[in-house]
C-alpha cells in the first residue's frame, strides 16, 4: 500500500477578504475531491486573503498510481486561471516505510 500528499502553495488573484477567499478555495478543494477521490482540504495560510495551501492526500495499491492521481491534482489546480502556484511539495510513503 502507498499513500501519497501533494501541499500546493497558491497566490490568489482579485481577493480582499476571507469570504471571497472561500469562494475561490471552496470549488477547487471540490473539484479535487469529486474528479479524483481524494482527501484535499485547505491546510495553511488561513488568515491570509491571497494566499492559500491546499493538502491532496490519496492512497493506493501501486506507487505509480499515487503519482498519477497526484500529478492530475496538480494539474487540475494549476489549471485555474483565478490562481498562481506558486510551489507544490509531494510525499510519497510505503507501508514498509515503518519496518
Amino acid at each position: 500500500m502507498f499513500t501519497g500528499s501533494l501541499t500546493a502553495d497558491l497566490l490568489l488573484g482579485d481577493v480582499h477578504s476571507l469570504k471571497e477567499k472561500r469562494s475561490v478555495v471552496r470549488p477547487i478543494v471540490a473539484e479535487l475531491q469529486k474528479k479524483y477521490a481524494v482527501a484535499a482540504a485547505e491546510v495553511g495560510d488561513q488568515d491570509l486573503h491571497r494566499r492559500v495551501q491546499v493538502g491532496v492526500a490519496t492512497v493506493a495499491g501501486e506507487a505509480a498510481q499515487v503519482t498519477d492521481v497526484l500529478d492530475a491534482c496538480e494539474r487540475l489546480i494549476a489549471g485555474r486561471p483565478e490562481i498562481t502556484l506558486l510551489s507544490v511539495h509531494r510525499q510519497l510513503f510505503s507501508d514498509s516505510d515503518s519496518d
